[in-house]
């Protein structure tokens, strides 16, 4: 079993930056993918971004340029390092990993951002 846990979520104003963390333990060896969801309310949970075990990034493309995703593999942990934050940001940001090129078989319990001034 995996356990992913994040951090870093919170009230930012608009324009503002905040960086998540998500921890990975357990059966890490049983991870590849791991990834950013968010889901704002009354919407559908959507992919932010994605990085494998070998560093390959994808984003979403309405956030390139603004959302940056790293990834380091010695627990394994990511980041997610958000700038220029919209209120259109706002939303739960979830952790997802999988032991394959497609993350969502585990899941982190979620982390609130807000953006508003």
């Amino acid at each position: 079993q995996v356990r992913l846990v994040e951090s870093g979520g919170g009230l930012v104003q608009p324009g503002g930056s905040l960086r998540l963390s998500c921890a990975a333990s357990g059966s890490i060896g049983n991870i590849n993918a791991m990834a950013w969801f968010r889901q704002a309310p009354g919407k559908q949970r959507e992919l932010v971004a994605l990085i494998t075990n070998t560093g390959n990034a994808d984003y979403a493309d309405s956030l390139k340029g603004r959302f940056t995703i790293s990834r380091d593999n010695a627990r394994p942990t990511i980041f997610l390092q958000m700038n220029n934050l919209k209120p259109d940001d706002t939303a739960v940001y979830y952790c997802s990993a999988g032991p394959g090129q497609w993350p969502g078989i585990y899941w982190g319990q979620g982390t609130q951002v807000t953006v508003s001034s």
